[in-house]
């Protein structure tokens, strides 16, 4: 008997410990792992592009919103301008929706210095872009902070707008929300008429039109005009469609609503709403196996990636419509049932595919870790039931039908096969994931694996929420080992999918790289740091 046990040099630590030496670099997780601090910047990011407005496994939502004030506090304290700079990125359509973005621009209006208040006012208009945005604007001004000098100003600019005509169209699609409406917006700002358009828009929106004018009154005021008059002729609802240009926004409160009404909705309908009312408009009738020219117009807006990015469709977006849609009305908010049409599905793969930034075949070999442990069942979209392990799996086969050489496993304790492929569609590799979750979350089990089984990988990639606990070593060693053993050079890239203060990537390691999750993105990312590009 003897202590060697003990004295020898160790080189793997449980993950429940902090790393020896390294202890002032690591905090505890919520599951009681030790990680890597992530630092406020890669948090707020995280925050920004996930959203902390709804519970994850490890933490409710009140917890996580508070952590996300506190980290945008210190990051506007720290640097106003490259906050600025996160916001915009976030909301350009690689945020899951504009809510973050958004709670995050009021916070960066109560920045005490000079410079987040420029910093504020120079973006506003770049982040709370339509109706909605500003009355959600609106609201969190009104619950945190009040309106000053600074938020008067926003809001005077963005309704007195050099562009009447897309002002008109806003105020009229969003006439109220969240306990506001535009009225009470002009009297709360004071906002002066530039223009005689301006001037009766705003009598408009303060008094309605008691009389219709006989003529439209100007091309900026048409819309409001034909939504008038379908008031007073509900019974002509194609013609006001059809003449005055109206979203399903402006005729269905006040228009009568037919399949033909819905059928000249869907030739002008915004790509945002198409995907939104494809169920509904399959009900209705508009879309049918037997309606080519209708199945073409969806191909032709939902399948060209320009139209996806001016649009800023994000990848969520169109994996909760092909979700949704494929359940013929059994998930979402919808109280319709429809029988899916199947090229609409093929339709919505190729959207959800293309919706991702992605590049030719790198020719380098992937290894793709997704975390199927318990904890990544919790669900980002409520109505659909769509789970973080279902979105970890559908941004690990974008990146590998990009590639030719790659591999897609699971872990949790152990290091499964999936069965998934490139030849899967979206929606059968969403079939194999949704029914995996199990267990705790230990990430060097990966590299256990390629060892034993001398896997060459040369990017290996985790999907996961970093709450990685049950192991008896930290994946950084394990990675350490995996190096020595089988390859040296090897990258890896942890894309995180929660909004947490953790990273399993050691600082130390210039060879490892971590990335906010839920970003458009993120595919054309990891291709080019597997290529050096970055």
């Amino acid at each position: 008997m003897n202590y060697n046990f003990f004295t020898k040099k160790k080189t793997n630590t449980p993950q429940t410990q902090p790393i020896p030496g390294r202890e002032a670099e690591m905090i505890q997780g919520r599951s009681g792992g030790y990680m890597f601090d992530a630092g406020i910047w890669k948090m707020l990011r995280r925050c920004l592009l996930i959203g902390t407005a709804k519970s994850t496994y490890y933490a409710g939502k009140q917890e996580l919103t508070e952590d996300f004030v506190t980290v945008i506090k210190q990051a506007v304290a720290e640097n106003p301008g490259r906050v600025a700079e996160e916001i915009l990125y976030a909301s350009d359509g690689r945020a899951i929706n504009n809510s973050a973005p958004i709670l995050a621009l009021v916070l960066l209006s109560m920045g005490e210095t000079p410079e987040a208040k420029k910093a504020f006012g120079e973006i506003f208009g770049q982040v709370v872009r339509t109706g909605s945005h500003f009355y959600e604007w609106l609201n969190y001004t009104k619950s945190l902070r009040g309106f000053g000098k600074v938020v008067r100003e926003a809001g005077k600019t963005w309704l007195s707008r050099e562009d009447v005509k897309g002002l008109a169209y806003q105020l009229l699609k969003y006439q109220q929300r969240q306990g506001f409406s535009h009225r009470d917006a002009l009297r709360l700002f004071h906002v002066k008429p530039p223009t005689e358009n301006h001037r009766q828009l705003y009598e408009w929106v303060v008094k309605g039109w008691e009389d219709l004018p006989a003529d439209i009154p100007s091309e900026a005021l048409a819309q409001i005009w034909w939504y008038e008059w379908l008031k007073r002729n509900p019974s002509e609802t194609h013609t006001a469609i059809a003449q005055g240009r109206l979203t399903h926004e402006m005729a269905a409160p006040v228009g009568k609503m037919d399949r033909q009404a819905w059928q000249l909705l869907f030739q002008e309908m915004p790509i945002g709403a198409m995907l939104r009312n494809l169920g509904s408009l399959t009900e209705l009738g508009v879309l049918r196996a037997d309606e080519s020219a209708n199945i073409l117009r969806v191909e032709s807006v939902l399948n060209k990636q320009e139209h996806l990015r001016k649009g800023r469709i994000h990848p969520i977006d169109v994996l909760k419509a092909l979700k949704t849609y494929q359940s013929g009305g059994k998930l979402g908010r919808s109280q319709k049932t429809w029988e899916p049409v199947p090229r609409i599905v093929d339709i919505l793969e190729k959207a959800l595919e293309l919706s991702f930034d992605v590049v030719q075949p790198t020719g380098k070999v992937f290894m793709h870790a997704v975390d199927v442990s318990g904890s990544m069942c919790w669900g980002v979209v409520d109505s659909v039931g769509l789970t973080c392990c279902e979105i970890a799996t559908t941004m690990a086969l974008v990146t590998a039908k990009a590639e030719k050489n790659y591999m897609i496993r699971g872990f949790a304790t152990e290091f499964r096969e999936l069965g998934i492929t490139a030849k899967d569609t979206f929606s059968s590799a969403l079939s194999k994931a949704s029914n995996q979750n199990f267990g705790g979350t230990d990430a060097s089990v990966a590299y256990d694996w390629m060892i034993q089984n001398k896997f060459k990988a040369d990017v290996i990639c985790f999907w996961t929420d970093n709450e990685s606990w049950a192991g008896y070593k930290h994946p950084s060693q394990a990675l350490a080992q995996y190096r020595e053993k089988v390859n040296p050079n090897a990258k890896a890239v942890y894309i995180t999918l929660a909004p947490y203060n953790i990273t399993l990537v050691d600082p130390k390691d210039p060879l490892s790289w971590d990335l906010a999750g839920f970003d458009p993105g993120t595919p054309r990312i990891i291709q080019m740091l597997a290529t050096g590009e970055l």
